[in-house]
This record gives C-alpha cells, sequence and structure tokens, in this order.
C-alpha cells in the first residue's frame, strides 16, 4: 500500500532476478486512460530496466477495468507469457459502480491466480477521486505500475525454481 513513507515505486533492485528470458504480456485499460498510460509506461519501463526485452511484452488495451480478467486469461492461453500484469483506474462516483467493478476484478484475478499456474498481476487502482489516482501514476506516491512490473517478475521467477 502506498504512502506517504512508502512510494509504490521505492524497491531495492538488487531483490529483482533477471527478466531478460522471460515474456510477459500487460493488460491495460482505456478507461481513464490519462492514468492507465503512465501506469503502462512504468510498468513497460520498469521490465526493460530489468533485461526484459521489448519484443517479448506484449500490451493489450481493454475498453475498461471489469474487462481486465478476461483479456488477462485470453492473453495467458495465446501468449503464453511468464506474467500478466493487470493495469487498470476506477474511480469512487455517485453510485455503486465502483463498488462491483472493484469487487469483480479483485474477484477476478483471485480465481485466475488460484486456478492457473501463470501469475497474474493485480494492478488496479481503486481509489476515492482522481488525485489520489495521479498520486499513485507517477505522482508523489509513485507508480503502481513500476510494482506491478516487480511483482510479475518476483511471481515468473517462482515458476522457475
Amino acid at each position: 500500500m502506498a504512502t506517504a513513507n512508502h512510494p509504490l515505486s521505492n524497491y531495492d533492485p538488487a531483490t529483482v532476478p533477471d527478466a531478460s528470458a522471460m515474456r510477459f504480456a500487460i493488460v491495460v485499460s482505456e478507461w481513464n486512460g490519462n492514468i492507465t498510460s503512465k501506469l503502462r509506461e512504468g510498468a513497460f519501463n520498469t521490465l526493460l530496466e530489468h533485461g526484459a526485452k521489448a519484443e517479448n511484452i506484449t500490451v493489450v488495451h481493454v475498453p475498461g477495468s471489469f474487462e481486465l480478467v478476461f483479456a488477462a486469461k485470453r492473453a495467458a492461453d495465446r501468449l503464453r507469457p511468464n506474467a500478466v500484469i493487470g493495469l487498470g483506474c476506477v474511480i469512487r462516483g455517485e453510485t455503486p459502480h465502483f463498488e462491483y467493478v472493484c469487487s469483480g476484478v479483485t474477484h477476478g484475478f483471485a480465481a485466475l491466480n488460484a486456478q492457473g499456474d501463470v501469475p497474474y498481476i493485480f494492478g488496479l487502482l481503486t481509489d476515492n477521486n482522481e488525485q489520489q489516482s495521479i498520486d499513485r501514476a507517477g505522482g508523489k506516491l509513485g507508480n503502481k505500475g513500476v510494482e506491478a512490473a516487480i511483482t510479475a517478475i518476483k511471481m515468473a521467477q517462482m515458476n522457475e525454481t
């Protein structure tokens, strides 16, 4: 969890395995694209920084965050990556829609992880307002996309050992 004392992007690079032989799928929501594009950029660049080759990173765009679960499963089945990263942003509104979408995506990613042999990384921002999302997409609290990429590399490594 990001706090002022623990930004999302703070990590020890020495603890991250070499990703040069790994393949990744990044599934990113187009909804709140001003936020999710920064999450995607953070994840993509972090994978590259740890050795992943650009040609081994596939980015898949979906309309909204609810669609992340389906697309993540399809990406895993078709692309056979070492890990799938799901990135989205849901901002609380005036209706219960926020709770339904957040719950559906959370449960969907949990189910994928329980059923499969590929790690599915949950990179969904679930914020009360746009400023909180900006703060977590390259703002003062770092970038959740960076955190998701680091998690993907570490979880993919678990399948190698």
